[in-house]
This record gives structure tokens, sequence and C-alpha cells, in this order.
């Protein structure tokens, strides 16, 4: 999405706009394409107003942000806990890779546990098991 154009443009193309200038003429001196002149002077028209509307409202998350704070504590607390254990303790109406994403924004990053400790000493091939 383009960025939005000056509140300063914005005012010079109402004021062109009002003193009987064409669209076309506008655009050249502004810099700026027909559609844009357009645009600003039909927001004017009907609203009276040529601010830009606010962008990236975005969708509203599912889980409340003081929800997160008791998940978070809750890892704090058992740091080995999986993401369908935190799901079902706290009933999240969220899937566990949303969830994952959410704790990944906060900072939190995966972790692997290992059940086993790597054996360094045992032999990897049988190819150069002679060799030992």
């Amino acid at each position: 999405m383009a960025k939005p154009i000056s509140n300063e443009k914005r005012a010079d193309i109402i004021k062109h706009m009002q003193a009987g200038e064409s669209k076309e003429n506008i655009s050249k001196w502004l810099f700026v394409c027909v559609r844009t002149v357009t645009r600003v002077w039909n927001k004017f028209t009907v609203s009276g107003n040529y601010e830009p509307e606010p962008q990236g409202s975005g969708r509203k998350p599912l889980v409340s942000d003081e929800a997160m704070k008791q998940v978070v504590s809750k890892i704090k607390e058992t740091p080995d806990i999986t993401l369908l254990e935190l799901i079902e303790e706290f009933s999240l109406p969220i899937s566990a890779s949303a969830l994952c994403r959410r704790l990944i924004r906060l900072g939190y990053s995966l972790k692997k546990r290992q059940l086993i400790p790597q054996n360094k000493t045992a032999r990897t091939s049988k190819k150069n098991a002679g060799n030992l």
C-alpha cells in the first residue's frame, strides 16, 4: 500500500480545486496522480475533512493481553510445558500454532527438550566400526 500524501499537499489540492483549476494541472504541479486529486477532493466535498484515514488497524487478537500475561507467568513457572497444555489449562480459543506465533512475538523461542543425552562415544556406522 502506498504511503499517504502529506496534509500540506492535501490542503494545496483543496485550495486549487476551489480556485477552479483542472485536476490534470493540479496533479502535474503537485506530482501526484489525477486519481489522488479526485479522492482528496471527493473526501473533502463529502465530509469537509481532507485528513487521511488511519492505517493498519488490523484484526483484534482472540486472546487478551491479560490472558497472555497468565500464560507467560505459567511458562516461567514450568518451562517444559507444551503449547497444548497451555491451551487446555487456560481454555484459550486459539490453535497451538497461533499461540506459538504470539509467544515468538513476545520474545520467547522454541526449545527442544533433550529426553536422552546424546552418546558421543558410540559408533555411528558399521563402515567405521573396524577402525575403533
